[in-house]
């Protein structure tokens, strides 16, 4: 398992862009206040079961779970063939339902009762550690934990932040989503605000404007700083 490493020395120009990029999709999208949507224990079960799920399967999948088990303990104890039926909206609900039952365990084992409370006493990387422990916890869902339950300086990653970043050229093509929480959480202040707006409207862009196959560059206020777009839409009366 390994941790975001700290000691990243990015390209100057490229803070200047991720900053400019910050900027003006803020204008675009607005800015929201960091406040916790979920308690801790809801928003990490909830992750887990939303990889490579829908939204509306997720929270779906979630509320068929708690509506048939009602506490965290009935879900640990449940055998995983019910789990499974449960979380059925969810993809890869097989390889999910045991995670989630061994992650369950090994909390409340650790602290007595079914609560995460105590990763705000941790460092971001002592908390990064702690979750990606977990079976079934990457770094996209132990960073999303900790910055949007506990105000730390994390920055998720997701398919649409991802593919995003790749197409603006923030991070290179060949470069993973996890490879890239570290690569672009170094071109930020390390401000949790600012990396929750970034990641919020980044995603919002990715859904509405970036969008994965054929993106509506007509409707992007970021053309003219898009390494893809500048290679593969920019007309001849563009060029300068």
């Amino acid at each position: 398992m390994e941790v975001m490493p700290t000691d990243l020395d990015p390209p100057e120009h490229l803070g200047a862009k991720a900053w400019e990029i910050y900027r003006r999709l803020l204008r675009t999208y607005g800015e929201r206040p960091l406040t916790p949507r979920r308690k801790p224990m809801h928003e990490l079960i909830s992750t887990m079961l939303s990889h490579r799920t829908t939204g509306h399967n997720e929270a779906l999948a979630f509320k068929r779970m708690w509506k048939r088990f009602g506490s965290w303990e009935a879900i640990r104890d449940a055998p995983v063939e019910e789990l499974i039926q449960a979380i059925a909206p969810a993809n890869f609900a097989e390889a999910k339902a045991p995670n989630i039952k061994e992650t369950l365990r090994r909390i409340i084992a650790a602290q007595g009762e079914p609560t995460l409370d105590f990763l705000r006493d941790l460092s971001l990387e002592e908390g990064l550690r702690w979750l990606m422990s977990l079976p079934g916890v990457g770094i996209k869902t132990a960073s999303l934990v900790l910055l949007f339950c506990f105000g730390k300086p994390a920055l998720p990653v997701d398919t649409h932040v991802h593919r995003v970043s790749q197409r603006l050229g923030l991070i290179g093509p060949k470069v993973n989503p996890t490879a890239a929480h570290a690569l672009l959480q170094a071109l930020l202040p390390p401000d949790p605000h600012i990396l929750y707006n970034f990641h919020v409207n980044v995603l919002r862009h990715g859904q509405q404007v970036c969008v994965w196959g054929v993106p509506r560059c007509d409707r992007c206020p970021l053309t003219d700083l898009c390494d893809w777009y500048q290679q593969h839409r920019k007309r001849p009366s563009e060029e300068t």
